[in-house]
């Protein structure tokens, strides 16, 4: 059984290192903006097993990133209960698009969920990206 909870920026930083940028320092997961936004953890057993930080850039407009999933429970739904439930906390919040910088690997996964692409591939930090969004 997963639980979601809103948590604190700092709670997901390892997961994001382990998961995102294994071999990175952790104090490097910290971002400005962490301090501005919303932080969800997904719990499995009382262990914090996937994390996404979601920020709001104008009424209607959100962001996800660093949305990771602990690589042993991959495949079990939990990104995608993690996704469905920012996608319902931006709904309610009257959000109309919802998006995100995903790596190339991960398109197929946002595609099944409504995301479009958009935009051309970028590189950033030693991976490719593409922006998709999609509207609420």
């Amino acid at each position: 059984m997963i639980s979601i909870e809103q948590i604190t920026p700092h709670l997901t930083w390892r997961l994001r290192r382990d998961v995102l940028y294994p071999g990175q320092y952790l104090h490097d997961m910290e971002m400005d903006e962490d301090n501005h936004g919303y932080h969800f953890g997904a719990f499995e057993n009382n262990a914090l097993v996937g994390v996404v930080s979601l920020f709001k850039h104008s009424d209607d407009d959100w962001q996800f990133r660093k949305f990771a999933v602990v690589a042993d429970v991959q495949k079990k739904g939990i990104g995608t209960q993690l996704l469905n439930y920012i996608t319902t906390f931006v709904v309610r919040e009257n959000g109309t698009r919802l998006w995100c910088n995903a790596r190339l690997s991960a398109t197929g996964f946002y595609q099944k969920f409504g995301f479009t692409k958009t935009g051309s591939e970028f590189h950033k930090n030693g991976f490719d990206y593409l922006i998709m969004q999609k509207s609420l």
